[in-house]
């Protein structure tokens, strides 16, 4: 099994089809909701967990792109600047998946895009403006 967490932009076209019941369908895939901003007449915004064999999410990526959905991994959108992070741990605090964690001994902050799920939590209480959520 493998885990994959993508960024789906839905043209307004697509906000009243079932892309993500049908993918997840026909691909046998579990699927988890982590964000979503969908406005009828406007574009919508999801964030996805998608679980699956490897083959089966890459299919199922690759089909919702078909059907004009664009879509890219989490971590290109939600991104950490290191040059302007002063590893202060102002981010940690706040961060409820623990993507952002503070190394005990070198006091350096990491950030793991396979634990972060797109809240924004962190891009307010960043003093030095290092984390960053591109939708």
């Amino acid at each position: 099994m493998a885990e994959s967490r993508i960024v789906l932009h839905f043209p307004k076209k697509l906000l009243d089809q079932p892309v993500i019941s049908t993918a997840v369908e026909r691909y046998k895939l579990s699927f988890n909701i982590l964000r979503a901003d969908i406005t009828q007449d406007q574009e919508g915004l999801m964030v996805l967990g998608l679980e699956g064999e490897p083959k089966s999410i890459d299919d199922a990526v690759e089909w919702m792109r078909e059907q004009g959905v664009r879509v890219q991994p989490l971590e290109k959108d939600v991104t950490r600047d290191d040059e302007r992070c002063t590893d202060c741990g102002a981010c940690i605090v706040v961060c409820p998946t623990n993507a952002l964690a503070m190394d005990a001994q070198s006091r350096e902050v990491s950030f793991s895009a396979d634990k972060c799920v797109a809240c924004g939590i962190c891009v307010p209480v960043c003093p030095p403006r290092a984390m960053s959520i591109h939708f």
